[in-house]
């Protein structure tokens, strides 16, 4: 099958993509210890993944040291982690390709192992995650979640400066932009959803003030970037990491009509079949489409994601609900998967126990087609 509004041209900011097939940002927690920074390996990963003209959104990256919930997941606030993200853009950049770097915040989805001192994980209120959700300490061990600590209004600034100059940082390392994680559960998705949420100052209470701290987030990256080059990343209907919203339509419409306003590179929506956030494979029945709900509160480009095959990626442009689909799963096995699509070669199924740590096993050393042994 021929894709034709795949493979077709879209401006995103200053860059003209040659296609529409872009990597989603996907953790896979193969950075450099002690550093976290991005190493030689992680260079080569993303360079198989490179193709002209092509969009790769890298990893979702801590802004801070208090930003982390996973082992091995690389920075964006050290000058190490700079030089190591630099080796990444080095490869993606000798293939033709873009790249966009994912600032991330885990807030609450995190265990005072991974923190400074032992302190305890922050959040926007004292709400744990469910005792049904498990996780791992550092040390790899089997733990609960624990209730996280409330930030002060006055540690907010300290929040956004840590964007801010993580923004920075990714301009030093030589990105092309970056993308604002408000998603799966994380610090922003959690002042965003009333469940999470209990707060009563500025940033509590009120759709617009829950909001408040995404779209701070996202102003202060634009601050150092330009809106052209900043995109957004929300999960309206998802369920990872003890997320969700009871009625998410009045919360997420203020939230696509507020970012539209700003003149963003593009909005990156997370469909709700796959809201898994890696850790399973999700796929609800009777859910609405996250892209064909807010395409119409949205003026700029739009990249969906989540289980799309080159067939329903077609009809996604197509049909206008979409502009570019962000591919994971199957980039991870298919390095070369831009072409497959567009020469309608097979798909390489991916191995979920591969997906976090170790070497080069189901990272970097899943073939392109013409490199597959004959059946």
């Amino acid at each position: 099958m021929k894709f034709p509004h795949l493979f077709s041209p879209l401006q995103i900011g200053p860059y003209r993509l040659k296609h529409r097939v872009a990597m989603a940002p996907l953790t896979r927690m193969r950075a450099a210890k002690p550093s976290l920074a991005p190493r030689p390996l992680n260079a080569e990963y993303y360079g198989q993944r490179a193709t002209p003209g092509g969009l790769i959104i890298a990893e979702a990256s801590p802004v801070a040291a208090t930003g982390f919930g996973n082992p091995g997941v690389p920075g964006i606030y050290t000058q190490a982690q700079i030089e190591g993200w630099r080796g990444v853009v080095d490869a993606v950049h000798a293939k033709g390709g873009f790249i966009f770097l994912q600032l991330w915040h885990v807030g609450r989805v995190s265990h005072s192992s991974f923190q400074p001192n032992g302190a305890l994980p922050v959040a926007p209120s004292a709400v744990p995650i469910s005792s049904e959700y498990k996780t791992r300490t550092a040390d790899g061990e089997p733990t609960s979640y624990e209730t996280p600590r409330a930030l002060e209004t006055d540690e907010i600034p300290g929040i956004l400066a840590a964007f801010r100059q993580a923004a920075r940082n990714a301009h030093a390392a030589g990105f092309d932009g970056v993308e604002i994680h408000g998603a799966n559960g994380y610090l922003l998705e959690q002042f965003l959803q009333s469940r999470t949420n209990l707060r009563t100052d500025r940033y509590g209470g009120s759709i617009e003030n829950r909001a408040r701290l995404l779209i701070e987030a996202t102003e202060a990256a634009i601050e150092v970037w330009g809106a052209s080059r900043v995109g957004v990343r929300l999960s309206p209907y998802g369920v990872a990491n003890d997320s969700g919203e009871p009625d998410p339509m009045p919360l997420y419409s203020h939230v696509v009509k507020s970012l539209d306003k700003l003149g963003l590179a593009y909005l990156h929506l997370i469909e709700p079949r796959s809201s898994g956030a890696g850790r399973a494979d999700v796929n609800w029945q009777n859910v609405p489409s996250a892209m064909v709900l807010f395409r119409p509160l949205w003026s700029g480009v739009l990249i969906a994601g989540g289980g799309f095959t080159g067939e329903t990626a077609e009809a996604a442009i197509a049909d206008k609900h979409a502009d570019a689909i962000a591919f994971g799963r199957i980039f991870i096995s298919n390095p070369d998967l831009p072409r497959r699509l567009r020469e309608g070669f097979p798909i390489t199924p991916y191995n979920r126990a591969t997906f976090y740590g170790g070497e080069e096993a189901g990272y970097t050393d899943y073939p392109e087609y013409d490199e597959l042994a004959p059946a």
